[in-house]
């Protein structure tokens, strides 16, 4: 039943993407729709050849409502004549060289279907920033994908005080697991705070309970790499909003920093004995595990160094009749039924399954947004734009330090999310110029109407 209702639903493409195309303000809707479906990923995506028990990075070639309303949305560009170029970014071009150096470690697979699903994903994330540009092509409207996310965090927000009443130790808000909730809130919680220096209290209240939202998930989470990023992180946002901001405008973002610094200590004190517990019991297994698996992964770059042996494989290579959890000292008190599970780092997981090309294209293709984001927040200096790329940029440098801990950014939602923040700074840079225009514009009619 669940196959026929989605071919429904696929059919209902075209027919959108004409409505759409129709006015413009639908656009705006129908990004809102793909954060939506985020927030009920589960029940709105489905598997085609699905193995739901395979410990990879992809189980099935997943379709989503999320990406059936992005191919909407770029239909619809496209009926406008403001369809993206296919590459409009030098971000995007490094990621479809990722892409392409992905390609060789299918001639290593075991398994050639389960790579093509992280191949597939990798495309339909790729389809989901082309549509995140489409629109902002179509509308300019950069505040109304800012607010469809703060929503999503404020959503978040409510799933992890229902699981916290319920008694559930780490909650995980939509996403699989605790740790993809609390490495995803991190630009989320970064970008509002960056916001609310900019804005302040008034008429920002949106922002402020998503920046109250975001952090809170963080936290209660209990995700000790995400919690160890949230000085970091708050405080690389805060020294490039206030270093790009106006003088006069810099003593008011100290005095507003004063009460989020203040609701965070009051916050960490709440939780403290928990967060304490938590890294003081944290059994000595799950280190040694990570440490093992580090060790696999090693292995695996040693034997396959420049094709890896298999995008979306480690589930099998990791297991007999492979050799190399043995050879890696792996402990052996496993049973027969017994599967590993994937090594706890996406550099190493990406070096092992598609070789030190691959790795090295994707560390390049993170760090340029990163790059890109610091350029922004200086050539939008002294403008409410600057907070965007500011709060983003904070946000990367936990979410790349912590994948060195975690797997997480090889997660489809957090990858989905990611292309989101993606799409916005290659926008921006893309019409840094208009954007500086139409503040101009705006501050020159606000002075004439007050004259």
């Amino acid at each position: 039943m669940k196959y026929v209702i989605f071919a429904m639903t696929a059919l209902g493409v075209v027919p959108l993407a004409f409505l759409l195309s129709i006015n413009t303000r639908w656009m705006k809707y129908a990004i809102w729709g793909m954060i939506g479906a985020l927030a009920v990923y589960q029940s709105t995506a489905i598997n085609f050849f699905s193995n739901e028990h395979y410990r990879g990075s992809s189980r099935g070639m997943e379709i989503s409502v999320a990406y059936l309303l992005a191919a909407a949305v770029l239909i619809a560009s496209h009926f406008k004549r403001k369809m993206p170029k296919f590459v409009p970014s030098f971000g995007a071009a490094v990621y479809l060289t990722y892409f392409v150096l992905c390609l060789p470690s299918w001639f290593t697979a075991e398994n050639v279907l389960f790579s093509w699903m992280e191949t597939w994903k990798m495309i339909m994330l790729y389809l989901t920033y082309l549509a995140v540009r489409a629109n902002l092509n179509v509308t300019e409207d950069v505040e109304s994908i800012v607010k469809g996310l703060a929503v999503f965090a404020i959503f978040n927000f409510l799933l992890v005080v229902k699981d916290h009443v319920s008694g559930v130790y780490q909650p995980h808000g939509v996403f699989p697991h605790q740790n993809g909730l609390a490495m995803a809130m991190h630009p989320f919680a970064n970008m509002f705070f960056a916001i609310f220096l900019v804005k302040g209290w008034r008429h920002n209240w949106l922002n402020i309970a998503a920046l109250v939202s975001a952090a809170a998930c963080i936290v209660r989470t209990y995700s000790r790499g995400a919690l160890a990023m949230i000085p970091v992180s708050f405080f690389i946002t805060f020294v490039l909003t206030f270093t790009f901001a106006k003088r006069g405008k810099r003593w008011g973002m100290l005095f507003r920093a004063v009460p989020i610094v203040i609701v965070g200590i009051v916050g960490l004190s709440l939780m403290l004995p928990r967060i304490i517990e938590r890294f003081e019991n944290a059994p000595e297994a799950s280190k040694n595990t990570r440490v093992e698996l580090a060790l696999c992964a090693k292995e695996m770059i040693i034997d396959e160094p420049w094709r890896g042996v298999g995008i979306n494989n480690w589930g099998i290579k990791i297991n007999p009749p492979y050799e190399y959890a043995e050879r890696a000292e792996r402990s052996n008190n496993r049973g027969e039924d017994f599967k590993d599970g994937i090594v706890e780092t996406v550099y190493l997981l990406v070096g092992a399954e598609c070789g030190i090309p691959a790795l090295t294209a994707m560390v390049f293709w993170f760090m340029s947004y990163l790059v890109l984001a610091l350029l922004l927040t200086k050539r939008f200096a002294g403008t409410p734009y600057a907070a965007f790329p500011a709060g983003i940029a904070g946000g990367f440098v936990a979410l790349y330090l912590q994948s060195c801990l975690e797997w997480t950014l090889r997660m489809q939602m957090n990858l989905i999310l990611l292309f989101f923040f993606y799409a916005l700074l290659d926008h921006m840079n893309a019409n840094k110029d208009h954007l500086i225009a139409e503040l101009k514009s705006q501050a020159g009619g606000e002075k004439n109407a007050t004259a």
